[in-house]
């Protein structure tokens, strides 16, 4: 019988243990990161929603980390994180679309001239 109070006590103790979550200093770094990938590639909250989200995801994250409710912290700033990814893939997709654009105007004037060239 005095085992079962210590088996009591030891899962007791592991389940505490396992209730309290570490402070996510390394993911609110990375999404940081992020987030100043995502500006640095052009992605504003005006422009891009996503970026928004993120930005307001990682105050709210950096507030949990203040009320050391890490658990929060850290699915917050994990999802800040992929906003902001999300945010500044749109931005490059956006600007190589643009590029592309222009290349295939260049190739239609291209043609055009060697259509000209030919025809003389």
């Amino acid at each position: 019988m005095s085992i079962r109070p210590l088996f009591a006590a030891v899962a007791v103790l592991a389940l505490a243990g396992c209730a309290s979550d570490p402070a996510p200093s390394e993911q609110m770094r990375l999404t940081e990161q992020a987030i100043v990938q995502a500006k640095a590639v052009g992605a504003t909250a005006d422009e891009v929603p996503e970026m928004q989200l993120a930005e307001t995801k990682y105050n709210r994250a950096k507030g949990s980390m203040a009320d050391e409710s890490y658990r929060n912290a850290r699915m917050r700033a994990e999802q800040a994180e992929l906003d902001a990814r999300l945010a500044e893939a749109k931005v490059l997709t956006k600007k190589s679309e643009e590029q592309l654009n222009v290349l295939n105007t260049r190739i239609v004037r291209l043609r055009k001239q060697l259509q000209l060239g030919e025809a003389q």
